[in-house]
Parts: C-alpha cells; structure tokens; sequence
C-alpha cells in the first residue's frame, strides 16, 4: 500500500465546511478559465463505442471498463479515460472556429490506478478543447495558453485565501522547462526526483516536450501518441505543501497533425490505429487544429484545501487497510 502521512496533519477544514469549499472552487474557476480561454461548456460522454479510437488510450496496457449494448447485439460501449479525442471531434461537430472552444465535466473510471494519495479509481476533470492556427503550433503559443491556465489557478486560490485564510502557496510566476532540460540538470536523479526538486524551488513548473525517449531510452512520463504533439505538450506541476512534493494539477498540449500522428504510433508501436474512426478522420483532415488538455477537480480542491489525500474531496472506493490507517489519523474520507 502506497500512503504517506504528513507529519503532524491537520486538515484546515472539517469535512462540513469541505464539501461547502468544493462547488466554490469549481463554480469559480470553471468561470475564469471559460474567461480566460473563450470556452463555452459542453456535455461530455461518460462512455464511448469501443474499436472506434474515440477513447484514450493512457500508456496502452491500462483496463477499460465496459460493458455490452443490448439494443445493439455484439456492440460494446467503453467508459472514457479521458475526452482528449471525443472534444476534438466535437469541435468539428458543432461547428467551433478558431480561438473558440469548450469545456466539459469529465469523469472516469480507472481500475488499473495504483492506489495512493494522489491516485484514485474515479477521475473528475475539466477537459478542454480549443480550435487554433497552423501559424500558432509553437511555443511561444502553448506558453500564452498556460499563462492563462494558471491565471485562472491563482484567482481561485485568492478567492479560497480569502473565504477561509489559508495560506498562498502559488507563487506568482510559472516556469518553463523541457524533459530535457531536467535530464541535463539532475543526470542522477528519477524522473519524480527530477520534478520534485524543480517544483520546490520555483514553486510552479510546465514541465515541457513529454513523450519522446531520453538519453537513456525511455521517456520522461507515459503519453499516448495520438492526441499530444510530443513537442509542444506538457504538465503544468506545482509544489505542495502539505505533501512535500510536486503534484501535477494539468497535462495539455498543442494536438497533433496528420504528420505528427504518423511519427508517433510509429514510435509507439500503434500504427494499427491508423484504421480507426478517430484517426481516420484526422488523416482525412476532417478535424481542426486545437490545443487542449484536463485539469484535475479534485486535485485542484484538494491543493487549494491543503488535503493529504483525495479521498478527502472526492468520494471514491479505498482498499480497507488505507481507510483504516486514514482514520487512525484522523483523517476522513468522503
């Protein structure tokens, strides 16, 4: 069992006063980043038609939760990882024209999740989609796109601040570094070494350009080849406090071309995927340019709130021996 808990821990708010911050925080910042990015709200999928290439992926080797389609013999629906290809589809759909987008309520179910403080079986996040330029595909681009996320991250902390005099903990600037970069930096150190030492010395990090192996073979972090251009992507990584340790609160990314799928499913080993609907319609460019990504709810309350674990901002399934230890530390979950 994988659990950490923080020396001395208090949580700031007992579960009442937690379940009133949790809308606020969600009501808030989905309002400022729609601001923020020109998204309108959009109505998700929580499943899909399997074999159609509409789902994520993850690394390749994670379970998918589905089931059969009664009134459709033989048909069988899979519950979303995340919508990252579904909101690009729907932007085609319905029609959305450059610097426009939306945003959605996205919830999954992960079975293969190992289980920890940070990590649960059912993910909530907003997952968002932009229609862009060709002449915008760089990166002083994704930059201003991130600038604006964290914008939105650091009036909601202000606005939790001040609701319930926690302290601040997101600095005012964001930095940005590629995976590269930290492999030059800290040659010796893991790739969550890596992050934790950049996140507490800047506070908040983009950590950029994941996907693509290192110098040693293997990338910086999993990334499924057929939604993120591995060169203009990244994690937006704070440092927590209550933690002491980096935690991801994004992962984004400028979406790939008809080139740039080619080159990564070659890379990955998934070049079978080429005959899917999904992908299909990207090779037919039958889908516009965007840039998009997902942002933790949860993980974004559960930093704002100062939680050392998600279960106290999310009602979820824990195997008993991590609840039992919870509660001998006065730690309740939802």
């Amino acid at each position: 069992m994988k659990l950490h808990i923080p020396s001395g821990y208090r949580p700031v708010l007992d579960t009442r006063k937690t379940e009133a911050a949790i809308p606020k925080i969600k009501a808030f910042f989905q309002q400022r980043l729609s601001e923020n990015l020109n998204l309108e709200r959009a109505s998700a999928p929580l499943f899909v038609r399997a074999g159609t290439g509409i789902n994520d992926d993850l690394n390749g080797v994670e379970n998918k939760v589905s089931f059969g389609i009664k009134d459709e013999r033989g048909a069988t629906a899979e519950v979303l990882n995340s919508a990252a290809k579904w909101k690009r589809m729907a932007l085609a759909r319905y029609g959305y024209k450059e610097g426009e987008g939306i945003w959605t309520d996205m919830n999954a179910i992960r079975p293969d999740e190992e289980l920890d403080n940070i990590h649960s079986l059912y993910v909530d996040q907003w997952d968002w989609e932009r229609v862009m330029s060709a002449e915008d595909r760089n990166e002083p681009f994704l930059m201003k796109i991130v600038y604006r996320i964290y914008d939105a991250m650091r009036k909601t902390e202000r606005m939790i601040r001040q609701d319930y005099d926690i302290p601040q903990a997101l600095p005012e600037q964001i930095i940005f570094i590629t995976t590269n970069e930290l492999e030059e930096r800290y040659p010796n150190l893991s790739r969550k070494e890596r992050e934790n030492v950049v996140a507490k010395e800047h506070g908040a990090v983009f950590v950029m350009k994941i996907g693509w192996p290192l110098k040693d073979g293997k990338p910086h972090d999993g990334r499924a080849p057929d939604y993120d251009d591995w060169n203009l992507n990244g994690d937006i990584i704070v440092w927590n406090p209550v933690l002491q340790a980096a935690f991801e609160l994004s992962s984004m990314g400028i979406r790939v071309t008809s080139a740039e799928l080619m080159g990564q499913l070659q890379k990955a080993g998934a070049c079978s995927r080429v005959e899917l609907q999904f992908h299909q319609m990207l090779l037919h460019d039958q889908l516009p340019l965007s840039v998009g990504g997902g942002i933790g709810q949860s993980r974004l309350s559960m930093f704002l709130l100062r939680k050392a674990h998600v279960g106290e901002v999310q009602a979820s399934v824990w195997p008993l021996e991590m609840e039992q230890e919870l509660a001998k530390h006065g730690i309740k979950l939802l």
